[in-house]
C-alpha cells in the first residue's frame, strides 16, 4: 500500500494499497507453494514501482525481503492489482500474510508501528525558478497545477481540498492515479507532466514524486509541503506501516522487531529510491494517507 492508497488518499505517499497487476483481476502467485511456516506471503501490486512490480524492483519488495531473511523466511508474492476489494481478495481470502505499505492504524489490519513517514511533496522543473513549498503561495493562482485522481475524481485527495479551499480549483488537472495499466508505470505520467511543461507544478506523494523526478530528461525540484501550510484537519503528511491480518498479534510483533533491527537498512534504502523522509514530531500527521483508496481497497473485507 503505498501513494494509491494514499492517493485513494482522501480518495500519495501514498503513496502509495493499491497493486495493479493481474490485468485478468486474479491473483498470480510467484513461486509454488510449500511449508508455510519457511514462507512469508506478500500479496503486491506488480506494476506500481516505485513500490513494488512483479520483477520485485520496488523499495516494497526490498523490505519486505529484509523483513522475510529477519524471520528465517522466504518471500511468496500472490499479485494482485490494488483496487477495489484488494484486502478482501488478498489477506481477507488468505492469499498472503502481510501487505506492505499500509497506514498507521488502518482499521481493517492490524498495522505495526511505521517503517517511514513521508509527505505530500511540490514538484517544479528546476529551469523554472518556482521555488513553491505551500499552498498559500500567491504564484498559484497563475498556473497550471497538477495532482493525481481516483478514477474521475481528483477533489477528494488531499492536495486538491486544499487548494480548492483556496479558490484554485480552476487551476487543477488531474492525473489518473491508475493511469494506463498496460503500460509501466502508470502514475509516473504526473511527473512526466511537470517535465514537459504540460504542467507548471504537480503536488504528489513523496515517494513517488522523489522516485519518478530523478527519472526526468531535466531536472526537477522535489519539496515537501512546509509543516507551516498543513492544516490539522487535513494533513499532508503520513506515517506507514506494514499490515496483517486482524488478531495475527503474533506475526505483527515478528515484524515489528524485524523492522526494529533492520531501522537503519531501511531508511538507506528507501533514500536510494529517493523518498522523501520525515521526523516522527516534524509535522502534523494524518492516520491514513490514501483513506478514500484505503477503504476502497478493503470494501466488503
Amino acid at each position: 500500500m503505498n501513494h494509491r492508497l494514499l492517493e485513494r488518499d482522501r480518495a500519495a505517499p501514498l503513496e502509495r494499497i493499491v497493486v495493479p497487476g493481474a490485468r485478468s483481476g486474479g491473483p498470480v502467485p510467484s513461486g509454488a507453494t510449500g511449508d508455510r511456516t519457511a514462507e512469508l506471503r506478500v500479496c503486491a501490486d506488480p506494476n506500481n514501482l516505485p513500490f513494488s512490480n512483479h520483477k520485485e524492483q520496488g523499495f516494497e519488495n526490498a523490505i519486505a525481503t529484509l523483513i522475510a531473511r529477519e524471520l528465517g523466511r522466504e518471500v511468496r508474492y500472490t499479485w494482485w492489482p490494488q483496487r477495489r476489494g484488494f484486502v478482501r481478495n488478498t489477506l481477507g481470502a488468505d492469499r498472503c500474510d502481510l501487505v506492505m505499505g499500509v497506514p498507521e492504524g488502518y482499521e481493517l489490519l492490524e498495522t505495526t508501528e511505521p517503517y517511514y513517514r513521508s509527505t505530500y511533496v511540490f514538484v517544479t522543473r528546476h529551469d523554472s525558478g518556482l521555488d513553491i513549498d505551500s499552498f498559500d503561495d500567491v504564484r498559484l493562482r497563475d498556473l497550471r497545477i497538477g495532482v493525481h485522481a481516483v478514477g474521475d475524481d481528483y477533489a477528494s485527495v488531499p492536495p486538491a481540498q486544499a487548494l480548492a479551499a483556496r479558490g484554485l480549483a480552476r487551476n487543477i488537472r488531474g492525473y489518473s492515479i491508475y493511469g494506463a495499466y498496460s503500460e509501466p508505470d502508470p502514475p509516473k505520467e504526473l511527473i512526466e507532466a511537470v517535465a514537459s511543461g504540460e504542467v507548471d507544478v504537480a503536488v504528489a506523494w513523496g515517494p513517488l514524486a522523489g522516485y519518478f523526478a530523478r527519472r526526468q530528461p531535466v531536472a526537477l525540484d522535489v519539496r515537501p509541503v512546509a509543516a507551516q501550510a498543513q492544516a490539522a484537519s487535513l494533513p499532508m503528511t503520513f506515517a506507514i506501516s506494514i499490515g496483517v491480518r486482524r488478531g495475527d498479534h503474533a506475526l505483527r510483533d515478528s515484524v515489528e522487531q524485524a523492522i526494529a533491527r533492520r531501522r537503519s537498512d531501511i531508511r538507506a534504502l528507501l533514500a536510494s529510491y529517493g523518498v522523501p523522509l520525515v521526523d516522527e514530531e516534524a509535522m502534523p500527521y494524518g492516520t491514513a494517507p490514501d483513506e478514500a483508496q484505503f477503504a476502497q481497497a478493503g470494501e466488503g473485507s
